[in-house]
């Protein structure tokens, strides 16, 4: 019953077609709609700017990608590679936790 702090833009990218279509079988696409997150296609979004996912300079983001670079997912802004929990916590609080010590 969590759901998306107001402050946050949160999307969910999964990583290949077959990834997406075992989430959606297993109704994970629905948690993730229900709680606030945008459910997105499989393929490139933010991970490296190429549309108009990108961040705005001062914005901070918590990736799942698994590679950064500074500028990658837009200029000035700042990305935190981290788990797909820490993720979905911070996304709920509306800033980073330590996922250790979250409930």
């Amino acid at each position: 019953g969590r759901k998306v702090a107001a402050s946050v833009h949160a999307m969910v990218v999964p990583g290949s077609g077959l990834v997406k279509q075992q989430a959606e079988a297993e109704g994970l696409d629905r948690v993730f709609r229900d709680a606030g997150f945008e459910w997105r296609e499989a393929g490139c979004s933010m991970c490296l700017a190429m549309n108009a996912d990108v961040l705005q300079p001062g914005e901070r983001c918590a990736s799942t990608s698994n590679r950064n670079f500074e500028g990658r997912q837009g200029a000035g802004g700042r990305t935190h590679l981290v788990s797909p929990a820490m993720a979905v916590a911070a996304a709920i609080e509306g800033h980073f936790v330590d996922i250790r010590h979250w409930s």
